[in-house]
C-alpha cells in the first residue's frame, strides 16, 4: 500500500514540478507574482475539451491547438497588463493585484461559457500495468513521461543554449541585461510563452486523467508556489525538487491520515521553511544593503 502511494506521489510530484518550473520561469526572471498563472493551467484543458469533445478533432491535434491558444492567452496577459505596468515602474503589489483581477475575470468567463460542473476528457477507464499488487495506469505514465521530458529539455537548454544564457542573465540582473542591449520586454514574451507550455501541458495531462472545472487552477498554483519557496527562489532546479517533495509528502499523508490533511500538511511545511530556512533548500542567504 505504501509503495503504491509513493508511486502515485512521484507521478503527482512530476506534475507539481512541471507547473512550478513554469511559474519559476516568470517569477525568477521578472519578479512578477503571476497569480493569473492559475488561469493558464486551467484554460488549456478547456481548449482541448472544445476541439476534442465539441468539434471532434483528434486528441493530439486538439492538444497542440490548445497549447498554442494557451500561449496566446499568456502573451495577452503580458502585453495588455504586465508589460504596461512594468514600463510605468508599478510596484509588485499593484502588479499582483492586477494579476488576481485577471484570474477572477478569466475564471468567471470560463464558468459562464462551460458551466461550473466537472468536464471529462477521457471517459474510458485507463488501461494499467501491474507489478504484483502495484498498479500504474497509462495516464500516470503519460503524466510522468511528459513532465520529465519537458523538465529535462528545459534544463538542457538552460545550460547549453543562448536562450538559457539570456534566461539566467535576466534572473541575475535585468537592468544590466538592458545595458548590454538585450530587449528584455521582447525576451519576456518568450518566457511567458514557455511558462504557458509547461502550465498548459500539466493541466491537460491531469484533466485527461481526472477531468477539470473552472477552479482547478488555484490549488495547483498554491502547490507550485510552495514548491518554489521550499526549493529556493532564484534557482530553476529548486522548484523541481520542491514539487517532488510535495507530491511524495502528500502521498505519505494520505497513507497515515487522509486526503483531507494534504493541504494542511503542505502549508505547514511552507511555514516551517519560512520560519527556519526562508531561502529554501538550494537558496542562499542574501545581505540587504
Amino acid at each position: 500500500m505504501l509503495l503504491q502511494l509513493l508511486i502515485n506521489g512521484i507521478v503527482n510530484g512530476a506534475i507539481y514540478a512541471l507547473v512550478a518550473l513554469g511559474f519559476a520561469i516568470v517569477y525568477n526572471t521578472t519578479r512578477i507574482f503571476h497569480i493569473a498563472y492559475a488561469v493558464i493551467y486551467m484554460v488549456a484543458p478547456y481548449f482541448v475539451y472544445t476541439f476534442f469533445d465539441k468539434l471532434g478533432f483528434n486528441i493530439w491535434i486538439s492538444a497542440i491547438l490548445a497549447i498554442i491558444l494557451t500561449i496566446v492567452v499568456s502573451l495577452v496577459m503580458e502585453l495588455i497588463v504586465y508589460k504596461p505596468l512594468s514600463k510605468k515602474n508599478s510596484s509588485g503589489n499593484v502588479i499582483m493585484i492586477s494579476s488576481i483581477g485577471l484570474m477572477i475575470i478569466a475564471i468567471n468567463l470560463v464558468a459562464l461559457f462551460y458551466g461550473n460542473d466537472t468536464k471529462i476528457l477521457h471517459r474510458d477507464i485507463s488501461d494499467s500495468i501491474r507489478f504484483g499488487q502495484l498498479i500504474i495506469t497509462y495516464s500516470q505514465l503519460l503524466q510522468f513521461g511528459g513532465s520529465l521530458l519537458l523538465i529535462t529539455g528545459f534544463i538542457f537548454f538552460l545550460k547549453f543554449s543562448k536562450f538559457g544564457i539570456k534566461t539566467r542573465a535576466m534572473r541575475d540582473d535585468e537592468p544590466l541585461c538592458r545595458v548590454f542591449a538585450l530587449d528584455t520586454f521582447r525576451f519576456r514574451n518568450y518566457l511567458f510563452a514557455l511558462s504557458a507550455v509547461f502550465a498548459g501541458t500539466g493541466g491537460i495531462l491531469v484533466a485527461w486523467d481526472v477531468g477539470m472545472d473552472p477552479y482547478v487552477g488555484m490549488p495547483m498554483l498554491l502547490n507550485a508556489i510552495v514548491a518554489l519557496i521550499i526549493g529556493g527562489v532564484g534557482k530553476f532546479h529548486a522548484p523541481i525538487v520542491g514539487g517532488f517533495i510535495i507530491g511524495i509528502l502528500q502521498s505519505v499523508v494520505i497513507w497515515k491520515f487522509s486526503a483531507n490533511w494534504m493541504e494542511g500538511v503542505t502549508f505547514t511545511l511552507l511555514i516551517l521553511f519560512l520560519v527556519f530556512r526562508p531561502q529554501g533548500l538550494f537558496g542562499e542567504k542574501q545581505r540587504l544593503v
